[in-house]
């Protein structure tokens, strides 16, 4: 809050507010004195108390707040539309060390998948570059915020001296943030669904590299997504024809007639980070950042 010269208080956005704020009162609460009743968990303020939010009966309100905490700051950002990438968080970078194989070939795998780590690095400065021209408000890159193809987009994003955004995620591996996000846009959760919804709500296009169950799992959510008609067609492009067509055989799902013959055309393949922005471009091409 800030005075008026009348010596009244009004909040940042000017609306008239003669109530206590809640981060003034906190501090107050943690300024009396200790004694038995005070230093009880039952006497601490509902708002700031964290074992009292961690319970169980809380699960809604915590699925709220991890909705409206990243909403609320990409909405302050003025970030309307986004570019997400998604892909294995254990491809290394060319020339590093393949740090997940567990055996040679493995090794000799994650280690020729290094490509995907320069073409999303690529494709996120492609991206960024032409976010640019709307202020950085349209086609912000955003990824899961962890290493491998993720931090490839976030340090393309940078190179071309663009905010991106990381959604991390609370796991035992491997979610770290990478030092390329923009650190105000760095966000961690701990529920997978609210991460999703925050991935789709501002997608104008999704590029999917090579990964693991994590990128299967936001691969097909989106299709699914499209395909019900719960979300726009948008570009949803693959990245490395032979390795999705490897481990995904979309004609046979078409064939046995578990997905319709157009649903195969939801996707794009592609090999190289100008032919993905040309699919973009030309998916947007009066594009005036609507």
């Amino acid at each position: 809050m800030s005075k008026a010269k009348n010596g009244r208080l009004r909040r940042k956005d000017g609306v008239w507010d003669p109530l206590k704020t809640s981060s003034a009162d906190k501090k107050r609460a943690e300024s009396v004195p200790r004694t038995p009743q005070s230093m009880s968990p039952s006497y601490r303020l509902a708002y700031a108390d964290e074992d009292f939010l961690c319970r169980e009966e809380l699960r809604p309100i915590r699925l709220q707040l991890e909705l409206l905490k990243t909403e609320m700051s990409l909405t302050e950002r003025g970030i309307k539309s986004t570019v997400v990438m998604f892909g294995g968080a254990r491809i290394p970078a060319p020339g590093a060390n393949a740090w997940a194989a567990r055996n040679d070939v493995q090794r000799a795998n994650l280690e020729a998948a290094s490509v995907y780590y320069e073409e999303a690095r690529k494709f996120a400065r492609l991206c960024s570059r032409h976010s640019a021209g709307f202020d950085f408000h349209e086609y912000v890159v955003v990824t899961g915020g962890g290493p491998g193809v993720m931090e490839a987009g976030n340090r393309g994003a940078a190179e071309e001296g663009a905010p991106s955004i990381g959604l991390n995620i609370v796991l035992p591996h491997e979610q770290a943030p990478n030092a390329y996000v923009t650190p105000e846009l760095s966000f961690n959760f701990h529920y997978f669904a609210i991460r999703k919804m925050h991935f789709m709500v501002r997608a104008k296009a999704i590029a999917v590299f090579p990964g693991g169950f994590g990128t299967l799992d936001e691969l097909f959510e989106c299709l699914t997504l499209i395909q019900t008609g719960r979300m726009e067609r948008l570009p949803l492009i693959l990245f490395g024809e032979k390795f999705w067509r490897n481990i995904i055989n979309f004609e046979a799902l078409a064939e046995f007639g578990t997905i319709a013959p157009d649903d195969v055309n939801l996707i794009s393949f592609v090999d190289t980070a100008d032919d993905a922005w040309k699919i973009v471009r030309d998916f947007y091409e009066h594009d005036n950042g609507h």
